[in-house]
């Protein structure tokens, strides 16, 4: 007689939610997690405020998934952003929808989220063991059978791999999955940060540093050709930048900088105003306050942090009066509002990104169980699996379903 029916690998959202699902199913289920603390990373997202997942439908959803979110489609349609919703309310824990389409909890802690979570999966009697680090998948004739976890065997009929990809490796997600995985055949998808913050040349962003822009729009170019574009919110930091529509863009720019490409952004402060509206807006004002210094209307235009800051890049003298300024030095002007530029030099490290890009190939998994094509038994769940997404919800909500789908097809197979 095995152990348990299954052995889940990783006490993430994807892991608990495969536990809790096969134990609902009446599986025996151990839950093993290398970390002293299950949830770790989870603890941390949304700023420590968890992004449970997005009110998107599944079409519209499966577009800010990548490489291929079509992969997905089964895995939303068995469980989705109201079966979350559902489930963390019955463990009392109410959410909230936010612009974007974004959920969080009403008390806006994700230490509740990881609570229910794990209030769930203890009422169905899963066993969690932390700081047990497994070593290797136990096969035999092509079949799981097990795990080798601190030099001892432990035997499964089914084995779930949900140990999260590469990103902020303090949490425990540092690739050991992946080994495991490609001990026994796997082919890995190379892994590269997805959603991680840009340093960028020069001292224009660290003149910046805490400014928070919002309804702005960011233009990423490669090699001087637009590659991407989007809109929303970003900040400025002492290295560069980041904010949801950097990180979001951030998958172009790592791969152009792996590839040793030419990395640009271009800002635009004001993407409500074409080029034609804006310099009327600048000669209304401009009109209006004639006998004002031009750097007292500026602040008009600008976010009061900005102003010194784009005086220094005006060519033009702060202390001439509006009336004076000419047609030239009124596009320069409109100029900056529009293409504030930035050039990257690299991205930052796996330690500051919010999701790993790459991983097992999707080739090798069956996207209607999650199970291995190549081991039987075998079922993969979460981060680990190479499909990513864009902030807003949508990488929790993959752990869920990947999860979901895999603690029910492992005891109904």
């Amino acid at each position: 007689m095995t152990d348990y029916d299954v052995i889940v690998v990783g006490a993430g959202p994807a892991g608990l939610l495969a536990a809790g699902r096969a134990a609902e199913l009446g599986g025996r289920v151990l839950v093993l997690e290398k970390m002293r603390q299950e949830g770790r990373k989870l603890l941390i997202t949304g700023k420590g405020r968890c992004n449970i997942t997005n009110d998107a439908a599944i079409g519209e959803f499966i577009t800010h998934v990548y490489p291929d979110g079509r992969f997905l489609r089964n895995a939303f349609s068995r469980f989705f952003s109201e079966d979350i919703i559902s489930l963390l309310k019955e463990n009392g824990v109410e959410s909230t929808l936010e612009r974007g389409g974004r959920y969080f909890p009403v008390s806006n802690k994700s230490s509740d989220v990881l609570k229910a979570l794990l209030s769930w999966v203890k009422k169905l009697k899963v066993e969690i063991h932390c700081g047990q680090r497994v070593e290797k998948l136990l096969l035999k004739d092509g079949v799981v059978e097990g795990v080798i976890v601190n030099g001892r065997e432990m035997k499964a009929r089914s084995v779930i791999l949900a140990t999260g990809g590469k990103s902020y490796p303090a949490t425990g997600s540092n690739g050991d999955g992946y080994q495991l995985a490609k001990a026994v055949g796997h082919s890995i998808e190379e892994a590269i940060p997805a959603l991680v913050p840009l340093e960028t040349e020069g001292d224009l962003a660290q003149a910046l540093q805490g400014l928070n822009l919002r309804n702005v729009s960011a233009v990423i170019w490669v090699d001087g050709k637009k590659a991407g574009e989007d809109f929303g919110e970003m900040i400025f930091t002492h290295f560069g930048l980041s904010g949801p529509i950097i990180l979001t863009l951030s998958r172009i720019a790592v791969k152009a900088l792996n590839e040793k490409k030419k990395v640009e952004f271009t800002i635009d402060l004001k993407p409500a105003l074409d080029e034609q509206k804006l310099d009327a807006r600048l000669v209304r004002d401009l009109n209006e306050h004639g006998k004002k210094r031009l750097v007292n209307i500026i602040k008009f235009w600008l976010p009061a942090t900005m102003v010194p800051v784009f005086i220094k890049m005006l060519s033009i003298d702060p202390e001439k009066e509006c009336h004076q300024v000419s047609a030239k030095e009124r596009k320069q002007i409109r100029h900056l509002l529009k293409n504030l530029s930035f050039t990257v030099s690299k991205h930052r490290s796996f330690k500051e990104a919010i999701i790993t890009s790459g991983g097992v190939s999707t080739r090798e998994i069956s996207p209607k169980t999650m199970e291995s094509k190549l081991v039987k038994g075998l079922y993969f769940a979460g981060e680990m699996i190479d499909v990513d997404a864009e902030t807003g919800g949508y990488n929790l909500q993959i752990a869920y379903s990947t999860g979901w789908l895999a603690g029910d097809a492992c005891i109904q197979k």
